[in-house]
């Protein structure tokens, strides 16, 4: 579940994601029956930092809550960072490209390592972003562990929004309309390719007029919390599973200072309102 969010722009990036990991509990019934409840923990860390030299780099994880099989095993994938740092080249800034495949074939290792070759599974997604040390704008590289472990790069040659988890409302209020809709279309209308293309092209017209190559850096942050804040708002007034919630943590890194957090929960005693 979750929501991951990265907003490239002109003056730099933006990391956010909410704090909620969403697992199933199952409770046997007197008739033999098993009931598979959700069970929500809301202070999970879904943004990933690093340290120097990979100090211009960071990370939004989402999908897949956690790597193992039982609950005497389970890991998020912040819990294996330090295990992950241990192992990089001392003293040596990675490029972006660089470091997404590194982080995506230690995990793979973990995946490998604990989980069942029968498990099915939509998979732990990475999303990496930063700045390479002799390039103007950030770069987006994403992964799936273990369905498409290769990293691919996001916007390469443009500024834009990159998100995944249960991105359903906020690609609504973005793109005008419900991905669901052209699948709809096809088969009730039975449209073939062309025309599902040229539906596509028609519906252009309804998405959300953003222009991110001037979007001012607070304003990619506002974005960021805006999508993540207005899902969770609309998931605790209808009726499904509520993946998105609790706190919402932030990160911008921009070319000359690297990775700053701007909003991260807090470790405290007593939760005071």
């Amino acid at each position: 579940m979750s929501l991951g969010i990265v907003v490239k722009g002109s003056e730099g990036v933006v990391l956010a994601a909410d704090s909620r990991v969403t697992l199933t509990a199952q409770m046997s019934q007197p008739d033999g029956t098993v009931l598979h409840l959700p069970v929500n923990f809301d202070n999970a860390t879904k943004l990933l930092t690093f340290a120097k030299p990979n100090n211009f780099i960071g990370a939004v994880t989402y999908g897949e809550a956690v790597i193992g099989t039982s609950a005497s095993n389970l890991r998020t994938a912040k819990s294996f960072i330090p295990e992950f740092e241990v192992d990089l080249p001392k003293g040596k800034r990675l490029n972006i490209e660089d470091f997404s495949c590194r982080l995506s074939n230690f995990f793979l290792k973990q995946w490998n390592d604990i989980m069942p070759t029968t498990h099915q599974s939509p998979g732990m997604v990475f999303v990496v972003s930063g700045f390479d040390n002799d390039a103007a704008y950030g770069s987006v590289y994403e992964f799936n562990i273990p369905n498409t472990p290769t990293p691919q790069e996001r916007q390469a040659n443009d500024f834009g929004v990159t998100m995944g988890g249960q991105h359903e409302l906020s690609s609504r209020m973005l793109k005008g309309y419900d991905e669901q809709l052209l699948d709809i279309a096809r088969q009730s209308l039975g449209l073939d390719l062309t025309q599902l293309d040229r539906l596509r092209q028609a519906l252009e017209i309804l998405q959300l007029q953003i222009p991110f190559p001037v979007l001012p850096l607070q304003d990619c942050i506002d974005l960021a919390v805006f999508l993540i804040k207005t899902t969770s708002a609309a998931q605790n007034l209808s009726i499904g599973v509520r993946g998105v919630g609790g706190a919402v943590d932030l990160a911008i890194i921009t070319q000359r200072e690297g990775l700053k957090i701007i909003q991260q929960k807090e470790l405290v005693a007593e939760n005071h309102k």
